[in-house]
């Protein structure tokens, strides 16, 4: 399918949200609706691309052909997706494609596929590994999940905001793959954090003890993105600790499910929601190195 073919609405118009919207919108696709919770944010965003700000999830649907969803928890995808609700995304599924992009629980992104197949529409995880600079770019590394058939029909749109496009399998086992990865990256950050904040205690200098991890076998991806920002106390938020509680909560849900105990994967969830509960969930998952460092100590 070409540019024109797609008539696309936006469901969460966040950070990342209106970086993929905006990337589209650069390379000349159809943004026809946006809807948010904070209407001023999708009134914002609509003047910015030409489009409308609808007022409920349903007239999204109602507008375009293409749904994407960008919302930021399962409670919050369960209300755009209320089965019998006027305002629900159901409403007008017939003949849809939704794409949801949020992380979610993988039992939840089976039932979302379930209840719009159920309506004649049809459904597309399209799990995000990447944040906001890659939203706009468009190189994400995106995980789908669904029919192979409906990944074929959303293939030339996710090539488009990727420069990494895997189809995983079956609904739901995209979420289990995004849980894993996010579970992985989450942990490695609040290892660094320890990392970096004993070496602080320890008098040694940060810069160099950063440059000696990256060339032996403490070097990670989490080392080059975080590193300089845990050092620096720079958490102006790309990945939340907010978000990094709920997807190592999943990633946990899913080892109780299957009879396994991940103590450091339940750490770092702790470490997440000890800084939520100190009122730092919006600050950037990095920020967990507020918790281990001597003088940056918070309780």
């Amino acid at each position: 399918m070409a540019q024109s073919e797609f008539r696309i609405g936006i469901v969460g118009v966040g950070r990342m949200g209106a970086n993929m919207a905006r990337r589209l919108h650069d390379l000349d696709y159809r943004i026809v609706a946006v809807y948010d919770t904070e209407a001023s944010r999708a009134e914002t965003l609509a003047k910015e691309l030409g489009c409308m700000a609808v007022p409920t999830p349903a007239q999204v649907a109602e507008l375009a052909d293409t749904i994407l969803t960008v919302v930021s928890d399962d409670a919050a995808m369960r209300q755009i997706y209320a089965p019998g609700k006027p305002d629900s995304l159901l409403r007008h599924a017939t003949n849809r494609l939704f794409i949801n992009c949020a992380t979610l629980s993988p039992a939840l992104q089976t039932e979302v596929h379930r209840l719009v197949e159920e309506q004649g529409g049809q459904s597309l995880e399209a799990c995000m590994a990447s944040s906001i600079p890659q939203a706009r770019q468009g190189t994400l590394y995106l995980m789908c999940g669904g029919r192979p058939e409906v990944f074929q029909r959303a293939t030339p749109l996710l090539k488009d905001l990727s420069a990494h496009l895997r189809y995983i399998g079956p609904a739901g086992d995209a979420a289990k793959v995004k849980a894993l990865v996010n579970m992985v990256m989450n942990a490695n950050t609040a290892a660094l954090a320890e990392g970096l904040g004993l070496a602080s205690a320890l008098g040694l200098d940060l810069t160099m003890l950063r440059e000696v991890f990256s060339q032996t076998g403490a070097n990670s991806r989490v080392l080059e993105t975080d590193g300089e920002d845990i050092q620096q106390r720079a958490h102006d938020c790309y990945f939340s600790a907010a978000h990094a509680a709920k997807d190592s909560g999943i990633a946990c849900n899913l080892a109780e499910q299957v009879g396994l105990d991940l103590p450091l994967a339940k750490a770092t969830y702790d470490q997440y929601r000890r800084l939520m509960t100190l009122g730092k969930g919006e600050l950037d998952k990095s920020a967990v190195a507020e918790l281990t460092f001597k003088e940056r100590l918070i309780s």
